[in-house]
């Protein structure tokens, strides 16, 4: 659907043209697109109240709030981050000097999905532009409201040649993928993601992928107990449980298993209330496909702790499950308010477990011992994560996001996002003025003297 390559010439014909190299330009644009985003605050808000029933609160704390914040990072270290870095030359090379300046690659294309399709997709498109690139926009088909008040917050401070936001279904992301663009960055499933790497292939188009994948929680029996159900039941259920980083499962020591859940029902409770299916700020699913696939998986899980449905507007109470390694639920990410706990005795043996399995994009431990904290950080290979807390290590700009393996390829946030979308171009200056003849040949008796230089 739809013929793109006009709009991706346009763009790399205006990064060649030289407008976006000004570090002060591109500051000036993203305090355009900060003062614009502060005007169309509470039509953002609406959208994702509209797309996700995400209350104000929460939409402005993991959506809005973020984005202010990413933009706000990158505008105070911009000019820092472009200067010309000067590196050490080695001496075979006298007389010289060895330099790296930032350069972006061109036009960029960012597909974001729909559980959190503001800060998914504004996140990469500030990084790119602060990077000099221009960008095209592809969020879900499945947040038609979000999607457009991105598209309209672009044109109202960008010409379409600098930075576009399309809407449209799916087919318009797969004609994007056709194009040659520069870059590609894409938020999504694994099984998108391989598709969008196959399609990059045929340009030889560098990719970023943001995955998922089961991300574990453990808690150990030194953890504080209460603090540790908090904000696992927190971190679960902001936005009802689809978020890419939430705790898909959780592993407790089983001297605190009890403890452990009986708190987190009460926390669960004093979240949301008794009938969380009916609260409305707690966010609903997304559709009803993906309802049906919870509410199946939950049926044949058999919680021991909440999950009541609520069909008619497609929300699911947080249900609580035990659960053992080969479960049918512990086999791909749930994506939703449905939390399975494993007891477990041996920590050794768990760590094994994890890592039998494919790398996670995200880890938690709740421990207060440093040398557990030591050991598990240091055993598991996962993208990102906390100890002591969930979620929030996404909110840092100074800390890489990304994941590893089949959770993703490539991260972003802050200057982690601007290496992302940037070319570091080497370069080594040789004077002119002295000319070593010990590199040309005839080589006769010079292979003795080179060796003394490396």
């Amino acid at each position: 659907m739809g013929d793109f390559s006009e709009l991706v010439s346009r763009q790399k014909a205006f990064v060649q043209g030289g407008a976006t190299r000004s570090p002060s330009w591109r500051k000036q644009q993203l305090e355009k697109l900060l003062a614009e985003m502060d005007t169309q605050e509470d039509r953002i808000l609406d959208a994702l109240k509209q797309d996700l029933n995400k209350a104000p609160f929460e939409a402005f704390a993991a959506e809005v709030g973020m984005v202010r914040a990413e933009l706000k990072h990158s505008i105070r270290h911009l000019h820092r981050w472009t200067k010309q870095r000067r590196v050490s030359t080695p001496l075979a090379h006298f007389p010289s000097r060895s330099f790296v300046t930032a350069e972006p690659y061109g036009s960029v294309l960012i597909l974001s999905p729909w559980n959190y399709p503001f800060q998914l997709c504004m996140a990469p498109l500030i990084a790119a532009l602060a990077a000099g690139n221009c960008v095209v926009t592809k969020p879900s088909s499945q947040v038609p409201a979000t999607s457009a008040v991105i598209s309209d917050l672009l044109a109202a401070c960008f010409p379409p040649e600098y930075a576009e936001g399309l809407q449209g279904p799916t087919s318009v992301a797969n004609a994007l993928l056709d194009e040659p663009f520069d870059y590609i960055f894409f938020t999504g499933s694994p099984g998108v993601g391989r598709m969008v790497m196959e399609k990059a292939s045929k340009h030889l188009t560098p990719v970023t992928l943001e995955l998922g994948g089961k991300s574990p929680c453990i808690v150990t029996p030194d953890a504080d107990i209460s603090l540790a159900a908090r904000r696992i039941a927190w971190g679960k259920t902001i936005n009802a449980g689809q978020t890419c980083v939430a705790p898909d499962y959780l592993v407790v020591h089983r001297s605190v298993y009890k403890p452990l859940t009986e708190e987190l029902a009460r926390s669960l409770r004093e979240l949301w209330g008794e009938a969380p299916h009916h609260n409305p700020d707690y966010t609903r699913i997304i559709g009803k496909r993906h309802f049906d696939q919870l509410a199946a998986l939950k049926k044949q899980a058999q919680p021991f702790y909440g999950g009541e449905e609520n069909p008619e507007t497609l929300q699911i109470a947080p249900a609580l499950i035990e659960a053992g390694w080969d479960d049918p639920i512990m086999e791909d990410e749930i994506f939703g308010p449905l939390l399975p706990i494993i007891p477990y005795e041996d920590l050794n043996e768990t760590l094994q477990k994890i890592q039998e399995r494919p790398k996670p994009l995200a880890l938690y431990l709740f421990t207060t011992s440093r040398g557990t904290e030591k050991k598990v950080l240091g055993t598991v290979s996962f993208g990102g994560g906390c100890v002591n807390d969930t979620v929030v290590h996404l909110a840092n700009p100074e800390l890489p996001f990304g994941g590893v393996g089949q959770s993703g390829m490539g991260s972003y946030h802050g200057k982690a996002g601007f290496d992302t979308f940037t070319h570091y171009k080497g370069i080594l200056k040789k004077h002119a003025h002295i000319d070593v003849p010990l590199r040309y040949p005839p080589y006769k008796r010079g292979l003795g003297l080179l060796k003394r230089f490396f």
